[in-house]
């Protein structure tokens, strides 16, 4: 097993890092979105000749409205994550399994309402909604909730990579 050694902090990443670095700084600001009355097909193929895994599903003001992912699209033909221990203890106490996604349009499938942040939020911000919503990527939005970039999991990552070096 390796361990990550930080000589600057005895060997151990400062928890503190993520409250230095905002969202604005690491997000990726030329998004591509979709409206929700797009065909899942045309979907399908932007994700996978952009090799990215989700994108943000806006209305003709840009205004963030979804989030539309590969799992969305691969769970209409039967493909699901793997159920958690924790799915399995709520489908016991009777809440049911996540159910096969079905539709014609993006307005389907999408997940909505979408979470989002701001610009001016830190990536620990980030981290702490990507973890506790267990999610993989958060809309960037402006006061008006228009679409002004997009934050992941891997960019939060590259960011903290960066301020070690």
């Amino acid at each position: 097993m390796t361990t990550a050694h930080n000589e600057s902090t005895g060997g151990h990443i400062k928890s503190s890092m993520g409250s230095e670095i905002f969202v604005q700084d690491v997000m990726h600001k030329d998004v591509i979105s979709v409206l929700k009355f797009e065909s899942i097909i045309h979907v399908a193929h932007i994700l996978s000749e952009k090799n990215i895994s989700g994108l943000p599903v806006v209305d003709k003001e840009e205004k963030v409205i979804g989030m539309i992912t590969q799992a969305d699209i691969l769970s209409m033909v039967g493909i699901r994550r793997e159920q958690t221990f924790k799915d399995l203890l709520k489908h016991i106490l009777g809440e049911p399994l996540p159910e096969r996604k079905i539709g014609d349009i993006v307005g389907d499938i999408m997940a909505s309402p979408v979470i989002t942040i701001k610009p001016g939020a830190t990536i620990a911000e980030a981290a702490q909604i990507l973890d506790e919503k267990k999610i993989r990527r958060l809309a960037v939005v402006d006061d008006k909730k228009k679409l002004i970039g997009i934050i992941t999991r891997a960019d939060i990552l590259k960011a903290v990579i960066r301020n070690l070096k």
